[in-house]
Protein backbone atom coordinates (compact mmCIF):
# COMPACT_ATOMS: atom_id res chain seq x y z
CA UNK A 1 0.00 0.00 0.00
CA UNK A 2 1.11 3.59 -0.72
CA UNK A 3 1.23 5.62 2.24
CA UNK A 4 -0.97 8.95 2.11
CA UNK A 5 0.91 12.14 1.73
CA UNK A 6 -0.76 15.62 1.76
CA UNK A 7 -0.20 18.28 -0.65
CA UNK A 8 -0.89 20.86 2.19
CA UNK A 9 -0.45 20.84 5.74
CA UNK A 10 -2.39 22.69 8.19
CA UNK A 11 -1.19 23.80 11.77
CA UNK A 12 -3.26 24.91 14.40
CA UNK A 13 -0.73 27.73 15.86
CA UNK A 14 -1.25 26.20 19.39
CA UNK A 15 0.34 22.83 17.58
CA UNK A 16 3.38 23.96 17.28
CA UNK A 17 4.25 23.64 21.01
CA UNK A 18 3.87 19.44 20.82
CA UNK A 19 6.46 17.68 19.85
CA UNK A 20 4.28 15.58 17.81
CA UNK A 21 3.47 18.25 15.32
CA UNK A 22 7.33 19.01 14.79
CA UNK A 23 8.27 15.49 14.21
CA UNK A 24 5.06 14.98 11.76
CA UNK A 25 6.36 17.80 9.88
CA UNK A 26 10.06 16.30 9.79
CA UNK A 27 8.21 13.58 7.53
CA UNK A 28 6.94 15.72 5.06
CA UNK A 29 9.96 17.71 4.18
CA UNK A 30 8.57 19.11 0.74
CA UNK A 31 4.86 19.58 1.77
CA UNK A 32 3.30 22.67 1.76
CA UNK A 33 2.63 24.13 5.80
CA UNK A 34 0.21 26.86 6.42
CA UNK A 35 -0.64 27.86 10.26
CA UNK A 36 -4.02 28.89 11.09
CA UNK A 37 -5.25 30.57 14.32
CA UNK A 38 -9.17 29.24 13.42
CA UNK A 39 -10.22 26.15 11.70
CA UNK A 40 -12.69 25.99 9.02
CA UNK A 41 -12.56 22.19 8.76
CA UNK A 42 -14.96 21.69 5.70
CA UNK A 43 -12.69 24.27 3.84
CA UNK A 44 -10.02 21.47 3.03
CA UNK A 45 -10.19 18.96 0.95
CA UNK A 46 -9.15 14.96 1.99
CA UNK A 47 -5.52 15.99 0.44
CA UNK A 48 -5.07 18.04 3.25
CA UNK A 49 -3.63 17.42 6.95
CA UNK A 50 -4.52 19.18 9.58
CA UNK A 51 -2.38 19.26 12.76
CA UNK A 52 -4.44 20.51 15.49
CA UNK A 53 -4.34 19.99 19.55
CA UNK A 54 -7.83 18.20 21.15
CA UNK A 55 -10.29 19.80 23.71
CA UNK A 56 -11.69 17.39 25.07
CA UNK A 57 -11.97 13.80 27.07
CA UNK A 58 -9.99 11.57 24.38
CA UNK A 59 -11.22 8.66 25.73
CA UNK A 60 -14.73 7.49 25.49
CA UNK A 61 -17.19 4.19 25.32
CA UNK A 62 -17.78 2.78 22.25
CA UNK A 63 -21.10 3.78 21.00
CA UNK A 64 -23.12 0.34 20.96
CA UNK A 65 -26.90 0.72 21.38
CA UNK A 66 -28.60 0.19 24.55
CA UNK A 67 -30.71 -2.52 22.79
CA UNK A 68 -27.31 -4.27 21.65
CA UNK A 69 -25.04 -6.60 23.46
CA UNK A 70 -22.37 -4.58 23.72
CA UNK A 71 -18.16 -5.60 24.25
CA UNK A 72 -17.77 -2.71 26.68
CA UNK A 73 -14.56 -1.55 24.21
CA UNK A 74 -13.11 2.09 24.66
CA UNK A 75 -12.35 3.98 21.99
CA UNK A 76 -8.91 6.93 22.24
CA UNK A 77 -9.09 8.70 19.18
CA UNK A 78 -5.74 9.85 17.41
CA UNK A 79 -7.45 11.58 14.66
CA UNK A 80 -10.41 12.18 12.56
CA UNK A 81 -10.92 10.82 8.62
CA UNK A 82 -9.74 8.03 6.50
CA UNK A 83 -8.49 8.03 2.73
CA UNK A 84 -9.13 4.59 1.85
CA UNK A 85 -12.50 5.73 1.13
CA UNK A 86 -14.51 2.41 1.13
CA UNK A 87 -18.05 2.70 0.21
CA UNK A 88 -19.99 1.96 3.16
CA UNK A 89 -17.87 4.36 5.57
CA UNK A 90 -20.04 5.77 7.90
CA UNK A 91 -17.28 9.11 8.09
CA UNK A 92 -18.89 9.97 4.74
CA UNK A 93 -22.10 11.11 6.68
CA UNK A 94 -20.08 14.00 8.27
CA UNK A 95 -16.76 14.05 7.64
CA UNK A 96 -17.51 13.75 3.30
CA UNK A 97 -14.31 15.40 1.80
CA UNK A 98 -12.68 17.05 4.14
CA UNK A 99 -9.35 17.47 5.38
CA UNK A 100 -7.61 14.46 7.43
CA UNK A 101 -7.05 15.53 10.63
CA UNK A 102 -4.52 14.08 13.37
CA UNK A 103 -3.75 15.27 17.03
CA UNK A 104 -0.86 16.47 18.50
CA UNK A 105 -1.21 16.41 22.11
CA UNK A 106 -0.59 12.89 22.09
CA UNK A 107 1.17 13.39 25.13
CA UNK A 108 -2.00 14.72 26.75
CA UNK A 109 -3.89 11.55 25.29
CA UNK A 110 -1.47 8.96 27.23
CA UNK A 111 -1.42 10.77 30.30
CA UNK A 112 -4.93 10.55 30.47
CA UNK A 113 -5.04 7.09 29.69
CA UNK A 114 -2.34 6.22 32.29
CA UNK A 115 -5.01 8.57 34.83
CA UNK A 116 -7.95 6.55 33.58
CA UNK A 117 -6.03 2.62 34.22
CA UNK A 118 -4.42 3.70 37.45
CA UNK A 119 -7.68 5.18 38.86
CA UNK A 120 -9.18 1.75 38.51
CA UNK A 121 -6.46 -0.82 39.42
CA UNK A 122 -9.08 -3.59 39.57
CA UNK A 123 -11.15 -2.96 36.22
CA UNK A 124 -9.54 -4.03 32.75
CA UNK A 125 -9.61 -1.63 29.94
CA UNK A 126 -9.55 -2.78 26.29
CA UNK A 127 -8.63 0.31 23.91
CA UNK A 128 -9.09 1.27 20.20
CA UNK A 129 -7.46 3.74 18.54
CA UNK A 130 -9.87 2.71 15.35
CA UNK A 131 -13.47 4.19 14.89
CA UNK A 132 -13.46 7.42 13.27
CA UNK A 133 -9.77 6.74 11.73
CA UNK A 134 -8.09 3.35 11.17
CA UNK A 135 -5.35 3.01 13.62
CA UNK A 136 -2.24 2.70 11.34
CA UNK A 137 -3.48 4.13 7.59
CA UNK A 138 -1.50 7.19 9.02
CA UNK A 139 1.46 5.77 11.48
CA UNK A 140 4.07 6.14 8.56
CA UNK A 141 3.49 9.82 9.23
CA UNK A 142 2.49 9.91 12.93
CA UNK A 143 5.00 7.20 13.96
CA UNK A 144 2.40 7.33 17.17
CA UNK A 145 2.41 3.62 17.36
CA UNK A 146 5.91 4.00 18.60
CA UNK A 147 4.14 6.31 21.51
CA UNK A 148 1.19 4.07 22.28
CA UNK A 149 2.21 0.91 22.08
CA UNK A 150 5.16 0.81 24.48
CA UNK A 151 2.91 2.86 26.93
CA UNK A 152 0.45 0.00 27.10
CA UNK A 153 3.20 -2.46 27.37
CA UNK A 154 3.48 -0.93 30.99
CA UNK A 155 0.18 -1.54 32.20
CA UNK A 156 -1.26 -4.14 33.66
CA UNK A 157 -4.98 -3.26 33.43
CA UNK A 158 -5.25 -2.01 29.80
CA UNK A 159 -5.07 -3.53 26.28
CA UNK A 160 -4.32 -1.84 23.18
CA UNK A 161 -6.36 -2.43 19.90
CA UNK A 162 -5.11 -1.05 16.78
CA UNK A 163 -7.48 -1.84 14.09
CA UNK A 164 -6.69 -1.24 10.37
CA UNK A 165 -7.61 -2.57 6.79
CA UNK A 166 -3.66 -1.83 5.71
CA UNK A 167 -0.50 -3.25 5.70
CA UNK A 168 1.60 -0.75 6.94
CA UNK A 169 3.00 -2.14 10.10
CA UNK A 170 6.47 -1.56 9.60
CA UNK A 171 6.78 0.69 13.10
CA UNK A 172 5.39 -2.31 15.07
CA UNK A 173 8.11 -4.65 14.12
CA UNK A 174 10.95 -3.44 16.89
CA UNK A 175 8.70 -2.59 19.62
CA UNK A 176 8.56 -4.23 22.93
CA UNK A 177 4.70 -4.53 23.17
CA UNK A 178 5.05 -7.59 25.89
CA UNK A 179 1.52 -9.14 24.77
CA UNK A 180 -0.81 -5.65 25.63
CA UNK A 181 -1.43 -5.09 21.95
CA UNK A 182 -3.55 -6.83 19.75
CA UNK A 183 -3.45 -6.13 16.53
CA UNK A 184 -6.47 -6.72 14.08
CA UNK A 185 -7.58 -6.07 10.63
CA UNK A 186 -11.20 -5.66 9.02
CA UNK A 187 -11.52 -7.93 6.57
CA UNK A 188 -13.75 -8.90 4.00
CA UNK A 189 -14.68 -11.62 1.25
CA UNK A 190 -11.99 -11.10 -1.83
CA UNK A 191 -15.26 -9.21 -3.56
CA UNK A 192 -15.96 -6.87 -0.98
CA UNK A 193 -12.67 -5.51 -0.84
CA UNK A 194 -12.22 -5.65 -4.54
CA UNK A 195 -15.41 -3.47 -4.85
CA UNK A 196 -16.28 -1.63 -1.57
CA UNK A 197 -12.81 -1.44 -0.09
CA UNK A 198 -10.72 -0.60 -3.39
CA UNK A 199 -8.11 1.78 -2.06
CA UNK A 200 -7.56 -0.64 1.04
CA UNK A 201 -4.92 -3.53 0.30
CA UNK A 202 -6.30 -6.92 -1.34
CA UNK A 203 -7.29 -9.51 1.26
CA UNK A 204 -4.19 -11.73 0.74
CA UNK A 205 -1.98 -7.85 1.44
CA UNK A 206 -3.72 -7.92 4.81
CA UNK A 207 -3.69 -11.36 5.86
CA UNK A 208 0.33 -11.34 4.79
CA UNK A 209 0.59 -8.61 7.54
CA UNK A 210 -1.06 -10.14 10.00
CA UNK A 211 1.11 -13.16 9.96
CA UNK A 212 4.25 -10.88 9.92
CA UNK A 213 2.45 -9.56 13.58
CA UNK A 214 2.32 -13.01 14.48
CA UNK A 215 5.74 -13.25 14.06
CA UNK A 216 6.45 -10.76 16.03
CA UNK A 217 4.91 -12.02 19.12
CA UNK A 218 1.12 -9.57 18.54
CA UNK A 219 -2.10 -11.59 19.04
CA UNK A 220 -4.02 -10.97 15.76
CA UNK A 221 -7.94 -10.19 15.47
CA UNK A 222 -10.29 -10.02 12.42
CA UNK A 223 -13.48 -8.60 12.24
CA UNK A 224 -15.95 -9.48 9.29
CA UNK A 225 -17.76 -6.22 9.62
CA UNK A 226 -19.73 -5.47 7.67
CA UNK A 227 -20.33 -8.35 6.33
CA UNK A 228 -22.64 -7.84 2.79
CA UNK A 229 -25.21 -10.44 1.27
CA UNK A 230 -25.27 -11.44 -1.88
CA UNK A 231 -25.87 -14.05 -4.37
CA UNK A 232 -22.84 -16.36 -3.86
CA UNK A 233 -21.54 -14.85 -0.18
CA UNK A 234 -21.16 -18.23 1.07
CA UNK A 235 -18.46 -19.58 -0.74
CA UNK A 236 -16.50 -16.75 -0.72
CA UNK A 237 -16.69 -15.74 2.25
CA UNK A 238 -15.89 -20.27 3.40
CA UNK A 239 -13.08 -19.37 1.66
CA UNK A 240 -11.53 -16.62 3.33
CA UNK A 241 -11.77 -17.96 6.22
CA UNK A 242 -9.86 -21.32 5.26
CA UNK A 243 -7.27 -19.21 3.98
CA UNK A 244 -6.99 -17.01 7.10
CA UNK A 245 -6.61 -20.21 9.00
CA UNK A 246 -4.16 -21.49 6.69
CA UNK A 247 -1.62 -18.69 7.14
CA UNK A 248 -2.43 -17.85 11.11
CA UNK A 249 -2.16 -20.24 14.13
CA UNK A 250 -5.83 -20.04 16.09
CA UNK A 251 -3.42 -20.18 19.05
CA UNK A 252 -2.49 -16.43 17.98
CA UNK A 253 -6.04 -14.98 17.43
CA UNK A 254 -7.51 -13.48 20.16
CA UNK A 255 -10.82 -12.77 18.64
CA UNK A 256 -13.08 -12.59 15.93
CA UNK A 257 -16.30 -10.32 15.31
CA UNK A 258 -18.71 -10.95 12.79
CA UNK A 259 -21.26 -7.63 11.62
CA UNK A 260 -23.65 -7.08 8.66
CA UNK A 261 -24.26 -3.94 6.34
CA UNK A 262 -25.71 -1.00 8.36
CA UNK A 263 -26.14 2.37 7.42
CA UNK A 264 -28.18 5.55 7.89
CA UNK A 265 -30.48 6.90 4.79
CA UNK A 266 -28.66 9.32 4.99
CA UNK A 267 -25.74 7.63 4.12
CA UNK A 268 -26.97 5.48 1.68
CA UNK A 269 -27.63 8.35 -0.54
CA UNK A 270 -24.19 9.48 -0.11
CA UNK A 271 -23.29 5.80 -1.71
CA UNK A 272 -25.66 5.78 -4.20
CA UNK A 273 -24.31 9.34 -5.47
CA UNK A 274 -20.58 8.49 -4.70
CA UNK A 275 -20.41 5.16 -5.57
CA UNK A 276 -22.81 4.60 -8.19
CA UNK A 277 -21.51 0.89 -9.43
CA UNK A 278 -21.26 0.10 -5.38
CA UNK A 279 -23.75 -2.89 -4.87
CA UNK A 280 -23.77 -2.15 -0.97
CA UNK A 281 -26.73 -0.36 -0.83
CA UNK A 282 -29.17 -2.37 -2.69
CA UNK A 283 -30.63 -5.37 -1.05
CA UNK A 284 -33.37 -5.95 1.51
CA UNK A 285 -32.84 -4.00 4.47
CA UNK A 286 -35.62 -2.31 7.26
CA UNK A 287 -35.12 -0.07 9.10
CA UNK A 288 -33.74 -0.86 12.94
CA UNK A 289 -34.99 0.14 16.23
CA UNK A 290 -31.99 2.87 16.44
CA UNK A 291 -32.66 4.27 12.80
CA UNK A 292 -29.77 2.06 10.90
CA UNK A 293 -31.25 0.47 7.41
CA UNK A 294 -30.00 -3.44 8.12
CA UNK A 295 -30.59 -6.50 6.34
CA UNK A 296 -33.70 -8.60 7.97
CA UNK A 297 -33.10 -10.44 10.78
CA UNK A 298 -33.35 -14.23 9.06
CA UNK A 299 -30.44 -12.91 6.57
CA UNK A 300 -27.85 -11.81 9.48
CA UNK A 301 -28.95 -14.74 11.24
CA UNK A 302 -27.79 -17.33 8.88
CA UNK A 303 -24.59 -14.98 8.01
CA UNK A 304 -24.13 -15.30 11.41
CA UNK A 305 -24.62 -19.24 11.71
CA UNK A 306 -22.83 -19.90 9.05
CA UNK A 307 -19.59 -18.08 9.44
CA UNK A 308 -19.42 -19.10 13.09
CA UNK A 309 -19.57 -22.81 12.38
CA UNK A 310 -17.05 -22.03 9.38
CA UNK A 311 -14.66 -20.46 11.55
CA UNK A 312 -15.20 -23.57 14.48
CA UNK A 313 -14.43 -26.44 11.54
CA UNK A 314 -11.35 -24.79 11.09
CA UNK A 315 -10.41 -23.63 14.91
CA UNK A 316 -13.01 -24.60 17.62
CA UNK A 317 -11.54 -22.84 20.52
CA UNK A 318 -11.16 -19.05 18.58
CA UNK A 319 -13.50 -16.72 20.18
CA UNK A 320 -16.34 -15.29 17.78
CA UNK A 321 -18.60 -12.55 18.86
CA UNK A 322 -21.47 -10.04 17.57
CA UNK A 323 -21.25 -6.26 17.14
CA UNK A 324 -24.51 -4.22 17.38
CA UNK A 325 -26.85 -7.70 17.78
CA UNK A 326 -29.49 -8.47 20.28
CA UNK A 327 -29.65 -11.20 22.50
CA UNK A 328 -32.10 -12.53 20.71
CA UNK A 329 -30.09 -12.99 17.40
CA UNK A 330 -26.98 -13.98 19.22
CA UNK A 331 -29.49 -17.30 21.00
CA UNK A 332 -30.49 -17.41 17.41
CA UNK A 333 -27.41 -17.27 15.41
CA UNK A 334 -24.91 -19.29 18.51
CA UNK A 335 -27.44 -20.83 20.21
CA UNK A 336 -26.82 -19.27 22.83
CA UNK A 337 -25.80 -15.74 24.38
CA UNK A 338 -24.03 -13.59 26.84
CA UNK A 339 -26.06 -12.34 29.76
CA UNK A 340 -25.15 -8.92 29.01
CA UNK A 341 -22.83 -6.22 28.13
CA UNK A 342 -20.95 -7.00 31.42
CA UNK A 343 -20.73 -10.63 31.16
CA UNK A 344 -19.08 -10.52 27.07
CA UNK A 345 -16.40 -8.01 28.33
CA UNK A 346 -15.59 -10.46 30.74
CA UNK A 347 -15.14 -13.07 28.58
CA UNK A 348 -12.74 -10.77 26.41
CA UNK A 349 -11.09 -9.54 29.46
CA UNK A 350 -9.83 -12.72 30.17
CA UNK A 351 -9.05 -13.90 26.62
CA UNK A 352 -5.82 -10.93 26.69
CA UNK A 353 -5.94 -10.46 30.65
Amino acid sequence: MIPYRPKLVIVQNESWRDKAAREILQSLPDVEIKTVRDLDIPSYSRDTLVLMRYRGRFLKKCQGSGAEVCCNLFIASYGWNCHLDCTYCILQSYLEGKALLVFTNIEELLAELKDTLNRHPNRMFRICTGELADSLALDPITNYSRKIVPFFASQKNGVLELKTKTDLISNLESLDHRGRTVVSWSMNSRRICRSEEAKAPRFEERLTAAARCRKWGYKVGFHFDPMVYYEGWEPEYREVVREIFRTIDPGGIAWISLGTLRFTPHLREIIRRRFPQSKAPFGEFIPGHHGKLRYFRPIREEMYRKMKSWIHEEAPGVFVYLCMESRLVWERSFGAAPRNSSDLAEQMDRLIG
